[in-house]
């Protein structure tokens, strides 16, 4: 029997779907920040893992070193869950984890946590004359400002917890001043004042002196402002000790220094936008680095010469205009180097040396009549340390703190977060 037009087949017509069996793809799946995290110790290293071999270093990192750290990273770190351990277990066994890093390697420079140098090419033609060898140069790479201020967060945010706190506060004090944040009572505008009109209590002013006739007539007697927490502003100088000390031993200062001065950086910048901070690297002299280099530093020469950052710390702060200016200084040594009036460098490492010592605090003096705060945080406790930094917090409104790498975050972050600034008129 002949089907009519509306009864016949329209399966020609159906979209058809296709399944297929799902193929995980792990080098695009990962998490960027969990890679970072894992390979923060190594990207953040101070030269204590090879001093004895590349003494002081050019501070660059080679791809093949990254390749490394991420291999160990995956596969002894917690980053992978057991279904992803295994898959990678497989791959070592099929030779394909090479291939399975370089695309991890791949995605972090196409997100810009790295950017790769790559080497000159020896097939071009040289400007000058002269045959081109044959060597291979490795290829360096960097870690980028993305992947510092990630560091940063991480750092401060493992610190926080370690804490217990969940928010960040300011320098807070005992004085009133009017702002755009009310948590004060209200009182009568004076010339000067943030124009932050208690509205409320501006009217009712006005209605007591004229009552409910209109138009309301508002005097200047009648302008209230809202009253705000005054919350003064900061400047400081990090004065971080990059001696050969701070690596050898059997530990390890210098990394996690670092990283308590990058926790700092991102707490300033994020909680405490009307402070400044700058950071110095004192060893056999001093100078100043730019925050966003911290990262990279090394340890430097072998002695301390607190005198010569003392010195650049005040030329620094001279520069700012801030309520509160303070040095916290980072060491692990006692004062050992001393830059002549020529320039040359007195060093003397054994004892505390009358001459280095006596020069330091006079500069500790210097900063006393500047009304510069100095906070040390030793790192070490011998006998000639404790002695001088007990003379630098008797000399100098500061505080001095005995602890290890691994407290210093928390002893730094809660000195400067609990700071309450004297009475400013």
């Amino acid at each position: 029997m002949p089907t009519t037009e509306d009864e016949r087949p329209t399966t020609a017509f159906m979209k058809r779907i296709r399944y297929s069996k799902y193929v995980p793809d792990p080098a695009g799946e990962m998490s960027m920040e969990d890679l970072l995290s894992a390979l923060s110790d190594y990207l953040l290293q101070s030269g204590f893992q090879n001093y004895m071999y590349d003494e002081f270093g050019d501070g660059e990192q080679t791809l093949d070193d990254l390749r490394s750290a991420i291999e160990q990273a995956l596969l002894n770190s917690d980053l992978l869950d057991e279904q992803m351990r295994q898959q990678l277990q497989k791959m070592q066994a099929e030779g394909t984890l090479e291939d399975f890093i370089d695309q991890l390697i791949q995605r972090m420079e196409q997100e810009d946590y790295i950017s790769i140098d790559q080497p000159h090419d020896p097939s071009r033609q040289s400007s000058v004359g002269g045959q081109v060898g044959d060597g291979q140069q490795q290829v360096k790479f960097e870690i980028t400002d993305k992947s510092l201020d990630f560091l940063g967060f991480k750092t401060l945010r493992d610190l926080m917890g370690s804490l217990g706190k969940s928010s960040f506060g300011r320098h807070d004090t005992r004085d009133l001043a009017t702002g755009i944040e009310a948590s004060g009572a209200s009182r009568q505008y004076e010339f000067g004042d943030t124009l932050n009109l208690d509205i409320t209590a501006t009217l009712s002013s006005a209605i007591q002196r004229e009552g409910m006739n209109l138009p309301l007539n508002i005097e200047y007697s009648d302008l209230q402002v809202h009253q705000c927490e005054y919350q003064s502003s900061c400047a400081t100088v990090l004065m971080l000790d990059c001696s050969h000390s701070m690596i050898l031993y059997g530990e390890d200062r210098f990394t996690p220094a670092k990283k308590v001065a990058m926790a700092l950086s991102h707490l300033i910048r994020t909680q405490y936008p009307g402070d400044s901070l700058s950071l110095i690297l004192f060893h056999d002299s001093a100078e100043e680095v730019p925050l966003s280099q911290l990262a990279r530093v090394k340890v430097g020469p072998y002695y301390t010469n607190t005198r010569e950052g003392l010195r650049l710390a005040q030329r620094i702060l001279q520069r700012q205009r801030k309520d509160m200016k303070q040095i916290v200084m980072i060491t692990d040594g006692k004062p050992s180097a001393l830059t002549l009036e020529d320039g040359r460098i007195y060093k003397n490492a054994f004892g505390l040396d009358p001459l280095v010592v006596s020069q330091t605090l006079e500069e500790v003096s210097k900063c006393k009549r500047a009304g510069v705060m100095i906070n040390t945080f030793m790192l070490a406790s011998d006998y000639g340390l404790v002695q001088f930094v007990q003379k630098v917090t008797e000399m100098c409104r500061g505080k001095a703190y005995f602890t290890t790498p691994y407290t210093l975050g928390q002893y730094l972050l809660m000195d400067y977060m609990s700071r309450k600034t004297k009475t400013i008129h």
